[in-house]
């Protein structure tokens, strides 16, 4: 906090005067349907300050973070190396964003990305996932001189609109076409990978190793034998690895979880960021490169303003510093795998839990139809309503009643994702798994406050056709 004097920027000040107005401030003047949801299911929380794994609302109460923004808090929230990192490139007061020099951090932190994809020589760096996902469509393309990408169903690559061509989901493409002329293959699929490659005119295909959605993994072998069909066909493999790398699976890129797998294009971004400064990153082959920066008058044929800035490359760094030397892979691995054995052993005890799946600390908690009566007809109430609403019922009181963040995995899923910071431990697995065996009991007894929520997601939804 500065001290600006009372005509200066205080931002202490600014939040003590205006910080309770957050709710009001979004729904005048941002996404308006934000707070009206997240009031709805009584997500409507003010949460203080935070740390690691951890919130903390105005009396002191602690929430366990499932979430860890999508993703992006992999190494937990402010964690001391990165802020004292970004304290440090801002004090340096570094001619930054000249345009027209070469800056040591950005060779630095693409030094150090690469080690841990040695089959990859080069990094493209921007602002975001969806950047980054953009920037290996346009370099498939102009590599291979092919004009087609395709994808997997279900995938999530990104929103702005290259991305979005290549986005398996309707719901997030509805209304924004025309998009791309790109093809969408089922995930594991090798005869329709086959068929298309046949045509002549594939680029690529653009892969997540687990998808998001649903949290469903590339069968085994699947993405070395795309590989070789791809490359057999001169089209490439773009791994997207924007929400699985950086140790997310228990692996430091989840394309590595299957020998001989060597992209042809990595994208990252989320975690590297430290969750402080936006960046995105897009590894790839050299030739790759060469192709796209052809001649000096190419030298900016791909670009991003606020790319590779000092205070995106320190924080970068700082979160690969800290993965290595508190061995975050190997406690997302081993974590991982401890949540996951215990969840799935509750299985065989509920009948409205189908599966537990995933790998490392990405983890899909799947809902089904149960056998006895009363609960199927409470099931098919919900169903005939609008599909994912029970795992919505699930998600609210393990924030209301056991304070812990979690989401469902995507809209029309009735499946719950945790992808908590990399640093939790045996603590936040007990915790976690006594609260969601709490909310299994409620929600097996057939009464109770959850049934009551669930009638009212039933009238909202309802209401919303």
């Amino acid at each position: 906090m500065t001290d600006g004097g009372p005509g200066g920027f205080d931002l202490g000040r600014l939040l003590a005067e205006r910080g309770a107005e957050r709710y009001e401030l979004h729904a005048r003047h941002l996404n308006h349907q934000l707070p009206r949801m997240l009031h709805t299911i009584g997500f409507d929380k003010v949460y203080e300050r935070a740390e690691g794994a951890y919130f903390w609302d105005a009396e002191g109460n602690d929430y366990l973070d499932m979430l860890a923004g999508f993703g992006v808090m992999g190494i937990g929230r402010h964690h001391p190396v990165v802020r004292k990192a970004l304290h440090d490139v801002l004090d340096a007061q570094l001619a930054d964003l000249t345009r027209f020099d070469c800056q040591p951090l950005p060779g630095l932190l693409a030094e150090k990305l690469l080690t841990h994809s040695p089959h990859l020589d080069r990094v493209f760096f921007g602002n975001s996932g969806t950047e980054a996902v953009e920037t290996a469509l346009k370099f498939a393309r102009y590599a291979t001189g092919k004009p087609r990408v395709l994808y997997c169903d279900h995938a999530f690559h990104g929103l702005t609109t290259g991305s979005l061509s290549v986005n398996g989901e309707s719901g997030f493409r509805d209304g924004f076409a025309p998009l791309l002329p790109d093809t969408a293959v089922p995930l594991g699929d090798l005869d329709a990978l086959r068929r298309e490659l046949k045509r002549g005119d594939v680029a690529a295909l653009v892969v997540e190793p687990i998808q998001g959605k649903g949290v469903l993994a590339a069968p085994p072998g699947y993405l070395r034998e795309a590989q070789e069909l791809l490359h057999r066909h001169k089209a490439l493999l773009i791994a997207d690895e924007v929400q699985t790398g950086l140790g997310r699976t228990g692996d430091f890129f989840a394309y590595q979880h299957e020998e001989g797998v060597e992209p042809d294009l990595v994208c990252v971004a989320k975690a590297l960021s430290g969750g402080y400064v936006p960046v995105g990153a897009t590894l790839g082959k050299d030739w790759i490169f060469r192709k796209v920066y052809s001649s000096m008058d190419r030298v900016l044929v791909h670009s991003a303003s606020f790319g590779s800035n000092a205070q995106a490359m320190a924080a970068g760094l700082a979160v690969l510093t800290v993965m290595e030397d508190e061995e975050i892979v190997a406690n997302a691995r081993r974590t991982g795998d401890s949540l996951r054995e215990r969840l799935t052993a509750l299985v065989y005890r509920y009948e409205l839990l189908h599966e537990v799946r995933g790998r490392g600390l990405m983890i899909g908690i799947e809902f089904g139809r149960p056998s006895s009566l009363k609960l199927r007809s409470r099931w098919t109430m919900l169903q005939a309503a609008r599909k994912g609403l029970f795992a919505q019922m699930v998600v609210v009181p393990l924030l209301q009643k056991h304070r812990i963040l979690t989401q469902v995995s995507g809209d029309h899923l009735e499946v719950i994702k945790l992808i908590p910071p990399l640093v939790i431990g045996d603590a936040e697995v007990d915790r976690f798994v006594e609260a969601f065996t709490s909310v299994m009991e409620d929600a097996h007894s057939g009464g109770g406050l959850m049934w009551d929520f669930g009638r009212t997601l039933v009238k909202q939804a309802v209401a919303n056709r």
